[in-house]
């Protein structure tokens, strides 16, 4: 039988770490995304999915205060989002750009002195997470492969210790087998800092694999949200939002 598509909206949740209420936001006061209700919680990562043009790097510079709200509203840590992006990012709203946001001249520990904050976690303790990067610490960024650069961008962020990391297209222009080694890291980094995570994707099955939630976005409306494992199961339902073939104007979530 179908899961239905409803236009409920969601009941207000105050154990997350991230909260989303009926945002509307754009460019010059024209909506990009339109009343999108979605939320995470520490130590889960919720999948943003869509088509290009769908509002996903939209939501994302909107969580961290780089655009202003149309309407509706975003809640961060249990306090209104500041529409400041330093002030976020000093409260541990941090993100990692489709750029990556390295600096190639300089050499990988450079990169990464470079963003560590006082207090905050050592260069050592990101190796771990990225051994490889450890042999290549005096290598330039700009001699690295496009995994590397991503692992190099991802560990730049875990010195800024997140609270909540933002994560814009991590597979961009990689190859399947650096995106099937970065995502599953991003999972164990949830669970090891108890950290909230969103995560645009454009691979499905591996997003849906480390995810905890997902929600479809197409022309700037929610089509359907729902726990990664159930919406992993119904892919022709996924797939039918991801391309515009589903009812749109509904903006609800699937039943789980």
């Amino acid at each position: 039988m179908s899961t239905p598509v409803t236009s409920e909206t969601p009941p207000a949740r105050t154990d997350l770490a991230l909260s989303i209420e009926a945002v509307t936001v754009g460019y010059g006061g024209v909506p990009a995304v339109r009343d999108l209700h979605a939320g995470v919680r520490p130590g889960e990562i919720l999948a943003l999915l869509g088509p290009n043009g769908a509002g996903k790097t939209t939501t994302l510079l909107a969580c961290v205060g780089a655009l202003p709200l149309i309407s509706g509203t975003i809640d961060a840590l249990g306090a209104a989002l500041d529409h400041r992006v330093e002030r976020n990012a000093r409260r541990g709203v941090i993100l990692v750009p489709d750029s990556r946001g390295v600096f190639h001249r300089l050499s990988v520990e450079d990169n990464l002195r470079l963003a560590r904050r006082k207090n905050g976690p050592s260069v050592d303790d990101v190796f771990d997470y990225f051994p490889a990067l450890r042999s290549m610490r005096a290598r330039r960024c700009g001699t690295l492969s496009g995994g590397e650069q991503q692992m190099l961008a991802l560990a730049k962020a875990l010195l800024c210790a997140p609270r909540i990391l933002l994560v814009d297209e991590l597979s961009l222009g990689l190859s399947p087998i650096a995106v099937e080694g970065l995502l599953p890291r991003l999972r164990e980094i949830a669970d090891d800092q108890h950290m909230a995570v969103v995560l645009v994707e454009q691979h499905i099955e591996l997003a849906f694999s480390i995810a905890d939630s997902a929600v479809v976005l197409h022309h700037g409306r929610a089509v359907i949200s729902g726990s990664a494992a159930e919406l992993g199961k119904r892919r022709d339902m996924v797939e039918a939002a991801y391309f515009g073939t589903t009812q749109e104007s509904t903006g609800g979530s699937a039943a789980t």
